[in-house]
């Protein structure tokens, strides 16, 4: 309600004021010193201490940004970091319904490249410094931190390699891959983790769906947004990262005829899966017809 205020008010303010007090444009003024990137967590209290672990592998560059799901803000000052980050709370809702509302590309525009992670991720072998040095080197518009396998992985694409900086390709599982440089096997990095520059974060964020909050689906399609994508999305094997899998969110799900309530959040996540699918080709059916015209 304020913003809205703030917006409608903004022009006859403007007349108000001396011309060469009126700043028009989101980067103006002289601050001494300002935040180059934006890391974001989406967190529970009870993760508390994993997130101040990672927020510790992040540099005065970033801006720390938490979106709280438990509606826990004020107890996370008991890190000075907290204090001065930036908390947003909404009970119960997930990461990517808090980045269709909260990280529109024009009011996070000053950041070069936007971290947009899960809470349960060990650090021990990562540096976000040295991360960004590589996804330059390397050209990468959309990226993700390796994973080492302590467990099972979804994805061939995202395991850690040895004795590399960068991987962009892999090979999976007979019948994933309908094209060597297609999605999984090129161009793919999971949700978990992912690391987008500016300009590719402004096409992701129009490719999220307001009603499919938990993204799945998404990894398989972001690559459409930094083409050529088996050229421009991959995986950092330098600096990589443990997915320690602590379903906190999913145990956030009702429970129903005596069934657990992290089943009924899988169950939404596949079905959201197969809606997003039917909205991507049909987007893109219709994309090719239009375009077969002109």
């Amino acid at each position: 309600m304020y913003r809205q205020t703030l917006v409608v008010q903004r022009h006859w303010l403007q007349e108000l004021l001396w011309p060469r007090l009126i700043c028009t444009s989101a980067d103006c003024g002289d601050l001494p010193f300002k935040q180059k990137y934006l890391v974001v967590f989406t967190v529970g209290f009870s993760q508390k201490d994993i997130v101040n672990t990672a927020v510790s592998k992040f540099s005065g560059n970033f801006t720390i940004l938490l979106f709280h799901y438990d509606g826990r803000t004020s107890e996370w000052d008991e890190f000075e970091w907290s204090k001065k980050a930036i908390h947003i709370s909404v009970m119960r809702q997930t990461k990517w319904w808090y980045a269709k509302r909260f990280l529109h590309p024009d009011v996070i525009a000053p950041f070069e490249y936007i971290f947009i992670w899960d809470e349960d991720l060990g650090v021990e072998h990562f540096n976000a410094e040295e991360y960004i040095k590589l996804v330059r080197k390397h050209g990468l518009e959309i990226s993700q931190p390796a994973l080492e396998a302590r467990s099972g992985l979804t994805w061939q694409m995202t395991r850690k390699r040895d004795n590399v900086e960068v991987h962009k390709e892999t090979t999976e599982q007979p019948g994933w891959c309908t094209d060597p440089h297609l999605p999984p096997c090129a161009g793919f990095v999971e949700i978990m983790a992912p690391v987008f520059s500016r300009k590719a974060w402004r096409c992701v964020w129009y490719m999220i769906q307001n009603d499919l909050v938990h993204g799945w689906g998404l990894d398989l399609a972001i690559g459409r947004c930094a083409q050529p994508a088996n050229e421009k999305v991959g995986v950092v094997d330098a600096q990589w990262i443990v997915h320690n899998g602590v379903p906190s969110l999913g145990n956030q799900g009702e429970s129903q005829q005596g069934r657990p309530g992290w089943e009924g959040v899988r169950n939404r996540c596949r079905d959201e899966w197969t809606e997003f699918r039917k909205r991507m080709e049909k987007a893109e059916k219709e994309y090719l017809q239009e375009n077969s015209h002109s």
